[in-house]
């Protein structure tokens, strides 16, 4: 029995046609308008100040990507400029940037306040969060950010799912193909990877888990791409066989 119950969301507890076809096509046609209107907010200084940092690192790697100069330093109107055409460049690109994703959670949390968003679970997950938090703990490790995830789960039309649920994890923790974010997750819930079970859509992430001594579990839900290799990972279609 796990004392921790780690669950990715996308294609986990949530269909990947929510992300796709709802909540990325929201953020982009509201990108250009949020950072005009919030141009001066500190948070999202801080994170344009982070997408400048990303871009050097990933060009110093030799990453195929963009030249992105520090926004801050420019021209204020072409500052923004250029923040929002690197953030669309990233979108199409399906860049797993933790700055990316922590303006696209701040839209997003526009979107739910004003009732215009709702989260989005398989019917399995509400009953399956209010039962293992019974008895174990329960984190959400994904690579939107941890106010995005929050919102996820605290809008669900059937009611907050949130208080079944005890951390949130984001890349901030590291990258989820990296067993090393693993193992610091165990060490931040106090928990032995050995009494850790992960779930995800994803094989890479799943062998990273187990490289870091935690269980697996294969996600294979409705509308997932097909996953030819298992990589020796058990597979589950539903909360409920568990």
């Amino acid at each position: 029995m796990p004392k921790l119950y780690l669950l990715d969301i996308e294609g986990t507890t949530s269909p990947i046609s929510f992300v796709y076809d709802v909540l990325f096509p929201y953020a982009r046609e509201r990108i250009s308008d949020y950072i005009l209107r919030h141009s001066d907010d500190p948070a999202l200084q801080a994170d344009l100040r982070l997408l400048a940092q990303e871009n050097a690192i990933d060009r110093a790697s030799g990453a195929p990507i963009i030249y992105f100069p520090q926004p801050l330093s420019q021209d204020p109107a072409k500052a923004l400029e250029a923040s929002i055409s690197y953030l669309l460049w990233l979108m199409n690109k399906d860049r797993k940037s933790t700055a990316l994703k922590s303006v696209q959670g701040k839209i997003w949390a526009e979107g739910y306040e004003q009732g215009e968003l709702h989260g989005e679970v398989f019917p399995d997950v509400p009953p399956a969060l209010e039962r293992w938090h019974e008895s174990a703990l329960v984190a959400i490790y994904s690579s939107g950010s941890v106010e995005a995830q929050k919102y996820i789960f605290g809008y669900v039309r059937g009611g907050d799912l949130t208080p079944s649920i005890d951390a949130y994890f984001d890349t901030h923790t590291g990258p989820k193909i990296e067993s090393a974010s693993y193992r610091k997750i165990a060490e931040a819930m106090n928990t032995d990877p050995a009494d850790v079970l992960f779930i995800s859509d994803s094989v890479r992430e799943l062998d990273a888990a187990r490289d870091s001594g935690l269980n697996t579990l294969l996600s294979l839900r409705p509308g997932n791409p097909a996953v030819l290799d298992h990589h020796g990972h058990r597979a589950i279609s539903s909360f409920e066989e568990l």
